[in-house]
Formats: structure tokens, sequence, C-alpha cells
């Protein structure tokens, strides 16, 4: 098993590479391929996705979310914490299940991608 940081971290880029392949298959104009990714790919919405999935979640994936939402990161100029926190969490989920469960991973971005 890895550590939470390296979840969340893993789970950051495979959450943007998912959203950009999702984007792909719009055709949108270069311009408007970013911007879209852009909204995906941020601490508001991946908090929203967090809600969206909470209650699907096994107890292991709950204890998952709580040390990923508990885990000591920088802030920086965010503006909200708790968002940060729980795309925190969110990225820690989606990191965990591409290195321990793709098939969980491939359940839960056919839930998520009719949000995107």
């Amino acid at each position: 098993m890895s550590s939470i940081r390296e979840y969340a971290y893993i789970g950051d880029a495979v959450w943007e590479l998912f959203v950009r392949e999702e984007n792909i298959k719009s055709e949108l104009k270069s311009e408007m391929l970013h911007k879209k990714t852009t909204e995906h790919v941020n601490a508001k919405f991946q908090h929203d996705m967090l809600r969206v999935i909470e209650d699907k979640l096994t107890a292991e994936e709950q204890e998952i979310e709580r040390r990923g939402r508990n885990l000591s990161v920088p802030t920086g100029r965010r503006k909200i914490q708790s968002d940060y926190r729980q795309a925190t969490a969110f990225e820690a989920l989606i990191g965990y299940w591409y290195i321990e469960n793709k098939n969980r991973l491939e359940e839960f971005k056919e839930i998520l991608k009719k949000y995107l």
C-alpha cells in the first residue's frame, strides 16, 4: 500500500488526465479545452465530486478519504481550506483506486463523467 500523500499525488494526475480525455471527446477548440479542463481540475469542483460519490464508498475507502482530508498540505494562496482538504481526499481516492483497484476506478469514472 502506498502512502496517502502518494495516492493524492497520483490521483491528481489521473483525475486531470481523465478530465482531458473526456474533454477531447467534445471536439472543442484548444482555448476552450483548456478553459473547460480548468473548470473541472480545481479544489471546489473536486470537493463537489467527492460529495457525489461519498455515499458509495466502502469502509476502507472512507478511511482513505479521511486520511486524505487530514493530510498536512501547504495551502499557499488557496482561499478555502476546506475545499482544498476535500479535494485532497478526492485525489487520494482516485490515486488509491488507480494503484489498488482499477475496476473500482472505472466504476467511479462512469459515475463522474456526466458532471464534466
